[in-house]
């Protein structure tokens, strides 16, 4: 079964579950939408099926307790497959004055990311599925931009939008901790196909009432509350060498909420040094040599700041 395939699932379930998830089922150009958020209320539950989707099923994305409140605990045995082919927010949909984060298994139906020549995932599957971090529906000339991306094979499209200012969106995007580390791990050209499962654990933020403060927010959840354990086959020499520059630490724009980090590049998101983009903390355990490494460190204290203001 291809990602997407598998995606349509768990989109299905979503899209009969809507009412009882307080979301919406509408169709434009031949599509079908499920708002989880935008003109919606939307519910925890649709938030957990948007991340399950996002992973195209091949993640556990579960709502678990933690010290100081709840958390959302990522794990899969495929994870290069679940976050980076499939999960990653490699599709900047814009056409006109309309733009969202486009992210989930569409991505690797359209394939034109230059992270698919690194990684599996390439695929000509029979329906296509996304997520779109937007409060605003695609119009049919976004609908149109996507299918005209996607192969002629994919006779099918389902898209889930939530902004991350709402209960499912802040949802989606805090799934995202194990992500980051892959994520990260490329970047630094580690050899992805070393790791063999991955788990990621991040606190739920508030909902906050604007786009701004949840992206804020959303992010500091993974930057100094994210915690990943990734089970690698690997030299320990390598791993002591790439370990303290994967977690949000390594970077010099640590340690401030990210929304003053934002201001502080006058709302210029490309100024922000990319390395910051990582969970606080990064363990990787070797199933070669029995050892663990663990790198980084959780700041509650910027969390407390960045939640409070």
């Amino acid at each position: 079964m291809t990602l997407n395939e598998s995606a349509m699932a768990g989109a299905d379930f979503l899209a009969a579950n809507a009412a009882h998830w307080r979301c919406a089922v509408s169709t434009v150009a031949g599509a079908r939408v499920i708002d989880c958020g935008g003109a919606v209320v939307g519910s925890l539950q649709a938030g957990l099926q948007m991340a399950r989707i996002c992973t195209a099923g091949l993640a556990d994305v579960q709502l678990c307790p933690g010290p100081d409140g709840p958390v959302i605990q990522v794990a899969t045995d495929e994870p290069v497959r679940a976050c980076l082919a499939a999960q990653y927010a490699g599709w900047h949909v814009k056409v006109g004055k309309y733009f969202a984060m486009g992210s989930g298994p569409m991505r690797a139906a359209a394939g034109r990311e230059a992270l698919f020549d690194h990684i599996p995932g390439r695929e000509q599957p029979s329906c296509a599925v996304g997520v779109l971090e937007t409060r605003h529906h695609p119009t049919e000339e976004v609908i149109a931009s996507i299918v005209e991306k996607l192969p002629t094979t994919a006779e099918s499209l389902t898209l889930a939008v939530a902004p991350a200012s709402s209960m499912a969106g802040t949802i989606q995007v805090v799934a995202r901790s194990l992500e980051t580390a892959l994520h990260k791990l490329h970047e630094l050209k580690f050899d992805l196909s070393q790791v063999v499962s991955g788990y990621g654990v991040a606190p739920l933020p508030p909902v906050a009432a604007d786009e701004g403060k949840a992206i804020g927010w959303t992010n500091d959840a993974i930057l100094y509350g994210g915690r990943v354990v990734l089970w690698v086959r690997a030299d320990d020499e390598l791993l002591a060498q790439v370990g303290p520059k994967v977690p949000s630490s390594a970077s010099p724009d640590h340690g401030s909420p990210f929304g003053e980090v934002f201001a502080r590049y006058s709302g210029d998101f490309y100024k922000i040094d990319p390395q910051l983009f990582a969970p606080a903390v990064v363990e990787f355990r070797n199933l070669k040599t029995g050892k663990a490494h663990s790198f980084g460190r959780l700041d509650p204290d910027v969390l407390r700041r960045s939640f409070g203001g």
